[in-house]
């Protein structure tokens, strides 16, 4: 007596597209989300910010700040790059810009320059120091 085969089982035909549902008018109840340049005001000058800028909060959030501002002065206790909030906020660079630039001139948070690594020190200078050591 053989065991039964098994059959291999035929992929199934692709589902057919989802139709895209045509834009709906906002009704009363719905919300509708907000326009970038609600949450930036109007377009002023800007602080040059960099991506690598690094952002550190100075006061607690306080009841008349903004929402965006509140998320930015909770997550900049310690510091955070440019890029990094406008990767958390979910928000462009340039609607981030102009956020911290509002901050900055409420002296709200502090804008500090990327920390560079120091460059080696010059090997002839450590030739001399190790060879001045080999003396001793």
């Amino acid at each position: 007596m053989t065991p039964p085969q098994r059959r291999r089982r035929q992929p199934l035909p692709p589902p057919p597209p989802a139709p895209v549902p045509p834009p709906e008018s906002p009704e009363d109840g719905e919300k509708q989300p907000e326009r970038l340049y609600t949450i930036t005001g109007p377009d002023g000058e800007r602080a040059p910010l960099d991506l690598v800028t690094l952002i550190v909060a100075c006061a607690e959030p306080s009841s008349s700040a903004t929402p965006e501002q509140t998320v930015v002065l909770r997550m900049c206790a310690a510091p955070l790059s440019v890029a990094e909030v406008s990767a958390y906020l979910g928000l462009p660079f340039s609607v981030v810009t102009v956020l911290l630039t509002e901050m900055l001139a409420a002296e709200l948070v502090q804008a500090r320059a990327p920390i560079v690594r120091q460059k080696l020190p010059d090997r002839s200078l450590l030739e001399a120091v190790m060879h001045g050591l080999q003396r001793l």
